[in-house]
C-alpha cells in the first residue's frame, strides 16, 4: 500500500520537477567536459589536480577550472587560441610531469 502511494506521488510530482529549469550553476560546460572525455591524458590530469570533491568524476565547475588551467598551460604564445602544436606540446608536458 505504501509503495503505491509513493508511486502515485512520484507520478504526480515528476512532471512538475522535470519542467523546472536547471539552475545555471548546474549546467555542464559541454566544451570543457568534452575536452577531458576525448583525451585520457587530460582526464587523468584534470582528476588528479581539479577533482575537488574526490569522487573520481569531473563536475562541471571542476571541468571548467581544469579547462582554464589547461588553456593557460597550452597557449604558449598567449594569443587566446590553442593550436594543434600547442595542444600536443602541453599534452606531452603533462605526460612527462605527471
Amino acid at each position: 500500500m505504501v509503495a503505491r502511494v509513493v508511486a502515485l506521488f512520484l507520478l504526480a510530482v515528476a512532471p512538475r520537477l522535470l519542467a523546472q529549469p536547471m539552475p545555471s550553476g548546474l549546467r555542464p560546460e559541454p566544451a570543457a567536459l568534452e575536452l577531458f572525455e576525448r583525451d585520457w591524458v587530460l582526464m587523468n590530469w584534470a582528476l588528479k589536480y581539479f577533482d575537488a570533491n574526490h569522487d573520481i568524476l569531473l563536475q562541471p565547475d571542476e571541468a571548467a577550472t581544469a579547462a582554464d588551467a589547461f588553456r593557460r598551460l597550452a597557449d604558449t604564445n598567449h594569443d587566446g587560441r590553442i593550436t594543434t602544436e600547442e595542444y600536443r606540446a602541453a599534452r606531452e608536458s603533462i605526460l612527462k610531469h605527471d
